[in-house]
């Protein structure tokens, strides 16, 4: 089988050209490096857990839940990307609990106990982060709403199926950045930092962050831009393994 090369965690629409040309500059890197790579980003079900649990894995990037539940041991982490997020050191992030603007809601006490959309339970920012946010401030959590994708929880907010929800903080600014139900919800607080999804292969990580350093000083700004993608940062694996691992979510 092919090598699998995928970078599905923030491929959408208006993003999917800057991922295409950051692949191409990285596939050529490691091609002048001697490496075997596809020509072409895989997306569909090869982009999340099937491609990662593959053998074939060349290049992929994961949330830092399943990395800690069911990847570490059969990949490795090449290196983290460093998305430059307010409140974040380098090659972190943030969860943000996002609510609608018109309820008039300011604070995560004033929304805890009521109706919160998550992406889903294999998830570090769309429910392990807040799970352990909330259970650390004595707040309740009811996980009324799974949604399947951070956008869509956000889309729920904005339409009155959920009251809240945690968005990792790169969705929001690209939700920000594109999407007009943006204006209908208020920022009312935020998780602690943690380490950034990683990119993971399955293969020698060694050319692959010489290559990916490569191509992402090699991409073109307003690329850079759009991905919001400022450069790399070396997180070792434990900083991923240590963080807790929450229960299912289960509804009140």
């Amino acid at each position: 089988m092919p090598h699998i090369a995928a970078l599905g965690m923030y491929d959408r629409a208006e993003t999917m050209g800057a991922n295409d040309r950051l692949w191409a500059l990285l596939r050529d890197a490691l091609r002048d490096l001697g490496q075997d790579a596809p020509d072409a980003l895989t997306r569909g079900d090869l982009a999340y857990m099937q491609g990662w649990l593959s053998p074939d894995l060349l290049f992929s990037q994961t949330c830092s839940l399943p990395y800690r539940v069911k990847l570490a041991g059969q990949v490795k982490i090449i290196a983290t990307p460093d998305y430059d997020l307010e409140g974040c050191p380098a090659g972190y992030y943030r969860s943000l609990y996002v609510a609608r603007r018109s309820d008039g809601f300011t604070t995560l006490e004033d929304v805890a106990g009521l109706d919160f959309a998550y992406n889903e339970a294999l998830s570090h920012s769309g429910w392990a982060a807040p799970y352990a946010d909330h259970l650390a401030r004595g707040l309740a959590l009811y996980p009324t709403l799974r949604t399947g994708e951070h956008r869509a929880s956000a889309i729920a907010v904005a339409t009155g199926r959920a009251d809240y929800a945690a968005i990792d903080a790169l969705t929001w600014a690209m939700i920000c950045d594109h999407d007009d139900f943006a204006n209908k919800l208020n920022v009312i607080g935020h998780t602690p930092p943690s380490p950034a999804l990683p990119y993971i292969t399955a293969k020698d990580p060694a050319p692959l962050r010489i290559a990916l350093t490569q191509a992402i000083a090699a991409l073109a700004p307003t690329d850079r831009a759009t991905l919001h993608l400022r450069g790399l940062a070396d997180i070792p694996a434990l900083a991923y393994l240590s963080l807790p691992i929450p229960p299912a979510p289960v509804d009140r």
